[in-house]
């Protein structure tokens, strides 16, 4: 098991929308780093352009890790990508340079920062049944029987309670006799990563702007027919495809919306993530996490940033609370 005291890290996190994975690539250059992604979307090939990847010329600038690994079928957990993590922390370690992981999941973080304990073994036949059957459920169901069944995961799941975390918390439930709850208060399995957190933020209707407008570009870029193609070789229901946009896109080219709706439906959904992802930050991140202004020069925040990591990585034990002015 890795020592959380030898592998010190980056983080960089923040809503959908607000500069994190361009800010990370210049802040890895600067570092000698490599970016490893803590965005349960990029992990999955072939969906480019609505999950805001990097293009290929920039990822090729510093070493990428996290980004087009699985096919938008496979599920993929928090847990798992821990345990991957921790792979690919170790390497860039070897390697010399600095671990900066970037994203806005907001449960892959807290897997890092606060590690999960361990998880049950499964039948695998039947946990693809039931999870196909779960898959297929809108989520407004699967919080009421989550609720029920493990009440303290569903409170946990409140303000970052996407289906695939919903019907997760529910295939453990069911399937091991123990609340999901109760798993994930044993002795953690892997060792906490001992990181410098910053978190981009910034004015909620400035936010709400850029959303908008991204998706447009999107759009613009060809996300339709990016969503068409996808749908060629997998089902709507598959874990990726049951991102915000895709949904709205696929409802659309199955006939079950035009496609001004599709796109209002789309930009609505990412305001409301954004707002639980802001919710699930002020509440869940470490206390000497660094606030960042977003809308600040992109050269004042490299700097920033790398000013703190120098002066925090030969430092032992807790950190002091740190908080760069940000708009309210």
């Amino acid at each position: 098991m890795t020592s959380s005291s030898a592998c010190d890290a980056i983080v960089i996190t923040g809503a959908t929308g607000t500069g994190k994975s361009e800010l990370a690539v210049l802040v890895a250059e600067r570092l000698s780093g490599a970016i490893i992604s803590a965005d349960s979307r990029q992990v999955y090939r072939g969906m480019d352009i609505g999950t805001a990847k990097l293009p290929e010329p920039d990822r090729r600038r510093v070493p990428h890790f996290g980004v087009d690994t699985l096919d938008p079928d496979e599920a993929y957990s928090a847990g798992q990508f821990a345990r991957d993590a921790w792979g690919w922390i170790d390497e860039i370690r070897e390697s010399g340079r600095v671990p900066i992981v970037v994203g806005g999941t907001g449960f892959f973080i807290q897997a890092l920062l606060s590690p999960l304990g361990p998880e049950p073994e499964l039948d695998p036949e039947v946990r693809t049944r039931l999870r196909r059957y779960l898959q297929e459920q809108p989520a407004g169901v699967l919080k009421t029987w989550l609720h029920r069944l493990d009440p303290g995961r569903g409170g946990q799941l409140r303000d970052e309670g996407g289906t695939q975390r919903l019907a997760r918390s529910l295939e453990v439930t069911l399937l091991s006799g123990q609340p999901h709850s109760w798993w994930l208060g044993q002795r953690p399995n892997t060792a906490a990563l001992s990181a410098v957190v910053f978190c981009l933020q910034m004015s909620r209707e400035t936010l709400y702007q850029r959303v908008n407008e991204r998706f447009d570009r999107m759009m613009a870029e060809g996300l339709l027919d990016e969503v068409r193609h996808l749908l060629e070789t997998h089902a709507a229901t598959a874990p990726g495809m049951k991102s915000v946009g895709y949904t709205q896109l696929a409802r659309h080219l199955e006939g079950e919306s035009a496609l001004e709706e599709a796109v209002e439906g789309a930009k609505r959904g990412t305001r409301h993530y954004a707002r639980r992802q802001l919710t699930w930050f002020r509440h869940q991140l470490p206390e000497d996490t660094v606030w960042l202004d977003a809308a600040r020069p992109r050269e004042d925040l490299v700097k920033g940033i790398t000013q703190t990591w120098s002066e925090r990585r030969g430092r032992t034990g807790s950190t002091p609370r740190s908080r760069i002015a940000s708009p309210d």
